[in-house]
């Protein structure tokens, strides 16, 4: 796969901030590989770009809580010699307590936001290592900062991103090696992410709202200047601000409070 362009494979690719950030790199000069369960989105996406921006664009349909699947990223990965940028943006949530939540769902989320995670991550680095240049950014959430009562897997793996990126960064600055990660934290994002949940955004301030392109804008600018730690928007960079802050009993004590989201169906994919 000899190219002289760079190229970036961006993970559940098929719409929202993955869709985006395929137009903002492939607007840069990237080839892009693109990857998710849904193929007709990713051929329609594949199609934008190829006319508009010239790119090389190759489509991989893969649902990566599926070992075979994962596993032809992987080898893709392994085959391309001009990868310069893995995001791994692909996830999504189950709603309600976990006890009462169907456990394939859990099941499926832990492979997806933690071992797909770390399965192409290790691929990605074994190339940028030996090449010293590239980065990562893995597609993390503000709920890293705080559980929250019906979401106790999500946060958890998001929480789990941040803290594996962080040791990713550790591990580079300490070997000298010139390859940048980054965990981008957003907020509320007008994406189909909600919208699976059957979530009404009413009921969320239309303040707290950012648009994808908002968020992965702010990913590129922080990762063009280095930083491991991306939260997109004022309001957010506050909110993480308070959460740190804020003692664990007094935020529990608001938390278990808040159990109005708890009221939705408690079961399927959303935030």
């Amino acid at each position: 796969m000899g190219n002289s362009r760079p190229l970036a494979l961006i993970t559940g690719a098929s719409s929202g901030i993955g869709a985006v950030f395929a137009r903002r790199l492939a607007a840069g000069g990237y080839d892009l590989a693109l990857v998710a369960r849904r193929g007709e989105g990713l051929e329609q996406l594949a199609g934008e770009l190829q006319r508009q921006h010239g790119a090389k664009v190759d489509v991989l349909v893969a649902d990566l809580t599926d070992e075979t699947r994962l596993k032809g990223v992987e080898e893709y990965i392994a085959a391309a010699s001009n990868l310069e940028l893995l995001v791994n943006n692909a996830g999504f949530g189950t709603h309600g307590r976990f006890y009462e939540s169907s456990l394939a769902g859990q099941d499926a989320m832990h492979r997806l936001h933690v071992l797909a995670t770390v399965r192409l991550t290790h691929a990605a680095l074994l190339k940028m290592t030996a090449r010293k240049k590239g980065a990562i950014v893995n597609v993390s959430s503000v709920a890293a900062f705080a559980q929250s009562p019906g979401s106790a897997s999500y946060c958890a793996t998001k929480a789990w991103m941040n803290s594996f990126t962080e040791g990713l960064y550790l591990d580079l600055k300490s070997a000298g090696v010139p390859v940048r990660v980054q965990a981008l934290c957003p907020g509320f994002t007008v994406t189909e992410f909600h919208d699976v949940q059957g979530m009404d955004r009413s009921e969320v301030p239309a303040s707290w709202w950012m648009s994808a392109e908002a968020v992965v804008d702010a990913s590129l600018q922080g990762l063009a200047r280095g930083k491991l730690i991306v939260v997109p928007g004022a309001l957010y960079k506050f909110f993480v601000v308070i959460l740190r802050l804020l003692p664990r009993w007094l935020y529990r004590a608001f938390a278990v409070r808040d159990t109005r989201k708890l009221r939705r169906k408690s079961s399927g994919n959303g935030k």
